[in-house]
């Protein structure tokens, strides 16, 4: 249907399931993806920017991929940190399906595909990594980072990517203005109109 968007919990659209091939960590996978889930041809630009920039994962920890989609946030912490446990949040009930099929494709073992409510309340993370889901408005984006920056351990870092034209600039200053007693944010790097944000766990 029309209606329906990345972020519908359930959407009623076709899955219309098909295979793409992408490379993460240096291996090149066969992957699921379907209709009714986010950039369902190939990776996001924005999530390439990131995984770019962002530094080498610890090899073990607890991890956070929030908006997680079909998965190549959440498969690259997996596969570069096998000792971690990757926790991954979306909404749309699908992806989640589809990364639990992905996981098992590219051979991991340490990826929790879940919806938000399912993450156990007193889990503390040591690293958190985003492509957040702009397009679900300001409210319910700042609710979304509210919610899972403040549950970053002390010193701790998260990184998200967000478009310029999308309101990065903008972004930055809200969290630093209202979460800025939990975190710090600063602008880690830009790249072909993306801005990578590093929010440091105060």
């Amino acid at each position: 249907m029309a209606s329906d968007h990345y972020f519908t919990s359930r959407p009623t659209s076709e899955p219309k399931p098909r295979e793409i091939e992408v490379t993460l960590a240096g291996r090149t996978l066969s992957l699921a993806t379907a209709a009714g889930v986010f950039s369902p041809g190939r990776i996001d630009q924005g999530t390439e920017v990131l995984l770019a920039a962002m530094p080498s994962p610890p090899r073990d920890g607890v991890f956070l991929d929030v908006g997680c989609g079909w998965g190549p946030i959440a498969l690259t912490l997996a596969l570069l940190s096998p000792d971690a446990t990757v926790w991954a949040v979306d909404v749309n009930e699908r992806v989640l399906e589809l990364l639990r099929e992905n996981a098992a494709r590219a051979g991991v073992t340490n990826i929790n595909a879940v919806l938000p409510e399912d993450v156990p309340a007193d889990l503390v993370f040591d690293g958190i990594w985003s492509n957040p889901p702009i397009r679900v408005g300001k409210e319910a984006l700042h609710g979304i980072l509210a919610t899972w920056l403040p549950r970053l351990g002390i010193d701790m870092e998260a990184y998200l990517v967000v478009a310029k034209n999308l309101g990065s600039d903008s972004l930055q200053r809200w969290l630093n203005e209202d979460l800025g007693e939990v975190v710090e944010v600063e602008r880690d790097s830009t790249s072909k109109g993306f801005r990578v944000l590093r929010a440091t766990r105060l």
